[in-house]
């Protein structure tokens, strides 16, 4: 095998070959041909791709690598590391887009002379964009390699960690970009610089291979394929802010219907985010800005400067005739209390998702520090001290919003920096948002949004106060079948899950509530400082609304037990006719893997997440709850990782779809009202010939629990099922039809006791609540 060749590890090839890892498994089994390891560990080998793309073809698994998945595994198999690799790609997509006829004729040169050249016009691409600085190289710190790594968590979009001793070979800052702001004044780490020709040779087939991919999809989008891949690879070394909610904090740092016409037409706005991450929420805001981060790991500053540089538009002709770039984003390197890139900064906005529960933010050696106007921040308050921080870098009348813990609301070694906050006019809204809208996805968290008070100005009287987490779901759709809401999200609450609730409802009621502020029952309420001035301060918005009453009120419960009437009427018409017993069947068997051999169906592996595409998303959670599949949230951004290059596998009617891990007996037939959706992660699609296989019949077998038992592999914290080992009877087509039609009868039955459920358990609560708070008699 060449030196530095492109390895791939076992979950790699089942990517490129659309099966699952154990089908990698079962094959290195089987076949003696297939490659060797070449590296990696004896419980995770890697493998050359060329070796394994060659295998793959021979064995007719594979036509062709799609392009997109050849320059990842480049990435990921580059001899410094992924987050090298995406710097370098990021530096070169850049001279791609902003000076594409200069990158043709370094692309004609062979490798060693592109790897040569590359510097130099990386310098001027990078300058245009960061500064002077940045086409400066930065001798012997080129050879050490930024990699992408973490010692605690920090921030919106990625990883907020210490700064590594040594700055990466790759860092960032940058000369300012014009806005209406004081000029940074702290000396720090330059701008992004060139690779040197001896870390570039090794990428020089990975940096073709980007652009290739980059002229089909745009440069921009490549890097955020590439990117999201990383994120991906390695989710438990990143915290991350989904696209929804940056969205969302973004458009309620815009200034609110009643703010002076200036405010609302200033044409080039300032925005800060301190602790940066990967730049989600700054590559979320709309409209002219100038960008400023910092972020506390190098690699991943660079990243964000990169990411936000592609994300930008690209050069423009100017009234000579020439083109010139637009300044990029001013990106800083530090842990952001202790060393402050930006101390004479005043932003006209700022965006922020802290690192939770810090201990070591600096309490003792900050302990004089002028940022804490409102108080030093207990040990346990790392939160507060950011939010002074965030204070101290807005301009007279900015705003600020920030993702914060609910802890932070109401602890009491907190109450007076709140009560502060409250009498000087500094907090203007607590926000309770639905469990799951962020990690950690079990904690329903808040987002807080400030105002620097101006000078001369009387402070505001009042704090709104909104909770989210209890919005009614979607109302039942007869269309979608029993029990599945339309858009795919099941009702949202306390302990729902990860994005289990209806995100257009929660982002309508937040952004109405704050930009009209004004009353709406069970949602948000304005109330006046002098009522939250108490003993606790609590800012809890929980414990100053009352909660919504389940049904919607006592006016709603009729309605509510009608339904239920009506379902458990049809549902008492669906009940199964009695069990004639029979003697156990021995009937001759197949299983699904040799079924997909002989084409009577196909195999597909699920790769979309909510968000990746423009189309519905059919989820695990979906499947076992009988749910619509998850609707795509109401943005054209997409998710890091799950771009619409991925091609997910879209359902068709027939298609039948099991969930592969956690051992339950779920099997799903798709419908018309299901299909056209895309196949979710966790799951596989069994596509059967409709002429040999009946798609009720497999999926009746499928969920038989003897079945499911012998064909899992259990681990020490969960079960995976394959598949391919299921057994199937034999049976001629319309005998499987007979079975088929008895086990759609079944599926009918389940889903009516499901909605029966659903009703039954909103008419018990609602009847609680309801004789509780007065507004139902008892008779």
């Amino acid at each position: 095998m060449p030196e530095n060749a492109t390895e791939v590890t076992a979950a790699g090839i089942a990517r490129l070959a659309g099966v699952g890892r154990a089908a990698v498994s079962n094959w290195r089994r089987r076949y003696a041909d297939f490659p060797q390891p070449v590296g990696g560990t004896g419980t995770s080998p890697s493998f050359a791709l060329s070796e394994v793309e060659q295998w793959l073809r021979d064995q007719g698994k594979l036509a062709e690598v799609p392009l997109r998945e050849r320059v990842w595994q480049e990435v990921a198999g580059h001899p410094a590391g992924a987050g090298q690799a995406l710097i370098h790609v990021g530096c070169a997509l850049l001279l791609v887009r902003d000076r594409p006829t200069a990158w043709l004729e370094l692309a004609a040169a062979p490798d060693e002379r592109m790897a040569a050249l590359l510097p130099q016009a990386l310098g001027h691409v990078l300058t245009a964009r960061f500064g002077p600085e940045a086409g400066r190289g930065h001798g012997a710190g080129a050879s050490n390699p930024a990699r992408v790594h973490t010692t605690s968590a920090q921030g919106p979009g990625g990883v907020h960690g210490a700064s590594p001793p040594n700055p990466t070979g790759v860092h960032t800052s940058g000369a300012p970009g014009p806005g209406s702001v004081h000029t940074p004044g702290a000396s720090g780490p330059g701008s992004v610089h060139p690779p040197t020709a001896q870390d570039l040779l090794p990428s020089v087939p990975l940096l073709r291979a980007a652009a290739e991919l980059a002229a089909g999809i745009g440069a921009g989008q490549a890097f955020e394929f590439l990117l999201g891949r990383q994120l991906d690879a390695n989710p438990r070394q990143y915290t991350l802010t989904p696209p929804q909610l940056a969205e969302l904090m973004a458009d309620l740092a815009e200034p609110p219907k009643g703010a002076d016409r200036a405010a609302r037409e200033r044409p080039v706005r300032s925005v800060l985010d301190p602790a940066a991450g990967t730049g989600a929420l700054l590559r979320a805001v709309g409209g002219p800005a100038t960008l400023y981060a910092q972020e506390a790991d190098p690699g991943l500053a660079a990243l964000t400067a990169l990411r936000l540089a592609l994300a930008a538009e690209g050069p423009r002709r100017a009234a000579d005739g020439t083109h010139r770039a637009a300044p990029g984003p001013v990106v800083r390197t530090g842990d952001t209390l202790r060393a402050d890139a930006f101390p004479e900064l005043a932003a006209d906005t700022v965006l922020c998702h802290p690192p939770f529960n810090e201990r070591n933010w600096g309490h003792d050696e900050l302990a004089y520090d002028p940022r804490w106007e409102y108080g030093l921040p207990a040990r346990t308050e790392s939160e507060l001290a950011w939010v002074q921080h965030v204070l101290a870098r807005l301009r007279d009348g900015g705003t600020a919003v920030l993702l914060m813990p609910p802890a932070a609301a109401s602890r009491r070694s907190g109450r007076r920096i709140r009560a502060g906050l409250l009498r000087r006019g500094a907090l203007r809204a607590v926000i309770a948002l639905p469990a799951g809208a962020a990690p950690p996805y079990g904690v329903p968290l808040h987002l807080w949004i400030l105002c620097k008070p101006e000078p001369g100005v009387r402070p505001a009287a009042d704090l709104l106060l909104a909770d989210t987490a209890d919005l009614p779901g979607p109302a039942p759709d007869p269309s979608a079948g029993p029990g599945r809401p339309p858009g795919g999200k099941t009702p949202g609450g306390p302990g729902g899950g990860r994005e289990r609730f209806d995100w257009p409802a929660v982002r309508a009621a937040v952004l109405d509530a704050w930009r009209d502020r004004t009353d709406a029952e069970g949602v948000s309420r304005v109330v006046p400082v002098i009522e939250l001035l108490d003993d606790d301060v609590d800012l809890a918005p929980a414990r100053h609304l009352p909660r919504p009453a389940s049904g919607g009120g006592a006016s709603g419960l009729g309605e509510v037990r009608e339904r239920l009437t009506e379902t458990l009427r049809r549902t008492a018409g669906l009940v199964p006719p009695a069990a004639a017993p029979a003697a156990p069947a021995h009937r001759p068997l197949t299983t699904v893997g040799e079924l997909a051999r002989a084409g009577a169906l196909f195999l597909h592996t699920g790769t979309a997440v909510p968000g990746s595409a423009a189309a519905p998303v059919l989820t695990e959670h979906d499947v076992l709850t009988g749910a619509a599949p998850t609707a795509p949230p109401p943005t054209e951004r997409e998710a890091p990782g799950g771009t619409a290059a991925d091609d997910p596998v879209l359902l068709e009617p027939g298609d039948v779809v099991v969930p592969v891990l956690g051992g339950s007996t779920a099997a799903r037939v798709v419908d018309a009202s299901t299909a056209g959706a895309a196949l979710g992660r966790n799951l596989q699609l069994l596509r059967p010939d409709p002429a040999a296989v009946d798609p009720w019949f497999l999926a009746g077998f499928l969920r038989g629990t003897a079945n499911h038992r012998q064909a899992s592999s259990y681990a020490s914290t969960a079960a995976r099922l394959d598949a391919r080992r299921l057994h199937l009877p034999r049976m001629p087509l319309a005998e499987q039809q007979r079975y088929g039609e008895r086990f759609r009868e079944l599926a009918a039955f389940e889903d009516a006791l499901r909605t029966a459920g659903r009703l039954g358990g909103q008419l018990v609560q609602g009847m609680y609540d309801g004789l509780t708070d007065g507004t139902v008699t008892p008779g």
